[in-house]
């Protein structure tokens, strides 16, 4: 593929908006009318709760129950996303900067100026933009921000689906395929099974909603996940036994990691009683879990998260870095989101934190950093 074809390949065309907003409306419709467990988010300054319905799994399992049964009648291809990928891919970005834009112009006209909700304005257009100015925005009742997430973790699974039927299609299914997409179906899974949890994650809580946010979750999540399976549909890779042994190895230890740190910290911020690992919990100040992986670590999940983004990347063996450009990026950004924590935590609980660093002094990975 030359270059003016290359450039071509990204000009958004009416089909993939179609595909994009019919996406965005299934999401809307069966999110807001789909049985759900109601899950209380964390308190806000005002002392108010926004309130989360969980149905991403069950949302999630009838959207690819009714494209299955679409392809079967030939009303869809299975191979729609990847044969437009590239179109998608710049739909999207377009779609994120205009609902940034929308996003920003709204914070600036609220009226709300009374509740935690209100738009928190820097003046300089470029931050607010960025990172936002309003916590928790909403449209039509839907937490914009719990929305957008769960739109990129359905998108990237049904990107992988797409490149799978494409492989199938073209006759160049490997076992590298089908390991790096069964690592992403449980992992995916996985997160919509525990959505709940997400409501008390630090993008949730603490980030304001804007660009950064809004791509990471449309764009970064769906399209620089499945890097992988792009590649792999292109690149051929026999996997010695060894390998793949190695490789789930991997993927075990880094999902134990991250879905239990997650899980404690969860049911401590539920139940701060509740047992870790068979013992009442260790704590500092009252808030500050030493117990269990928190007690390893003080950001021990990002060490799980990692684990996962490379099991991903495994068996894609080690011919090129492309493949690995996702966990690479993973680990420069938890290292910044880390630093940004730490400095919140450490304005927060000021000495508490101190008697807490001491007591942990590992922020990722035990004895290294």
């Amino acid at each position: 593929m030359d270059f003016s074809s290359l450039l071509n390949s990204f000009i958004p065309s009416w089909n993939s908006v179609g595909l994009l907003l019919g996406f965005f409306s299934y999401l809307g419709i069966a999110g807001s009318i789909l049985p759900g467990k109601l899950v209380p988010g964390a308190s806000l300054a005002d002392g108010t709760r926004l309130h989360y319905r969980c149905n991403g799994l069950l949302s999630l399992l009838l959207l690819v129950g009714l494209l299955v049964i679409g392809a079967w009648m030939d009303y869809v291809s299975p191979t729609a996303i990847s044969d437009r990928g590239c179109e998608l891919l710049s739909t999207t970005f377009i779609f994120s900067v205009v609902a940034t834009l929308l996003l920003y112009v709204a914070g600036c006209k609220s009226s709300d100026r009374s509740s935690s909700l209100k738009p928190h304005i820097t003046g300089n257009i470029i931050d607010d933009w960025w990172f936002g100015i309003q916590l928790n925005p909403n449209f039509m009742g839907v937490d914009l921000k719990f929305f957008f997430v769960r739109a990129g973790m359905m998108g990237w699974l049904l990107i992988n689906l797409s490149v799978l039927a494409k492989s199938f299609q073209d006759a160049n299914l490997s076992h590298s395929m089908i390991l790096y997409q069964l690592f992403c179906v449980i992992y995916i899974m996985d997160y919509f099974f525990y959505e709940e949890y997400m409501t008390s994650t630090w993008d949730i809580i603490a980030e304001r909603l804007g660009f950064m946010l809004v791509f990471g979750d449309l764009v970064w999540i769906p399209f620089t996940f499945s890097i992988q399976g792009w590649w792999l549909l292109n690149n051929k890779v026999d996997l010695t036994i060894a390998a793949v042994i190695a490789n789930c190895c991997v993927f075990v230890i880094g999902y134990v990691v991250f879905r239990g740190a997650n899980k404690q910290k969860h049911d401590f911020k539920k139940n701060p009683k509740a047992l870790i690992w068979g013992r009442p919990p260790n704590v500092i100040g009252g808030k500050l879990l030493v117990s269990g992986y928190w007690g390893i670590a003080r950001h021990c999940n990002y060490l799980g998260d990692l684990l996962l983004a490379l099991s991903f990347s495994l068996p894609c063996g080690m011919s090129s870095p492309v493949p690995y450009f996702y966990p690479i990026y993973l680990l420069i950004l938890l290292i910044w989101r880390e630093r940004r924590d730490e400095a919140r935590c450490a304005e927060k609980y000021k000495d508490v934190w101190e008697k807490y660093r001491r007591a942990v002094p590992w922020r990722i990975l035990p004895y290294i950093y």
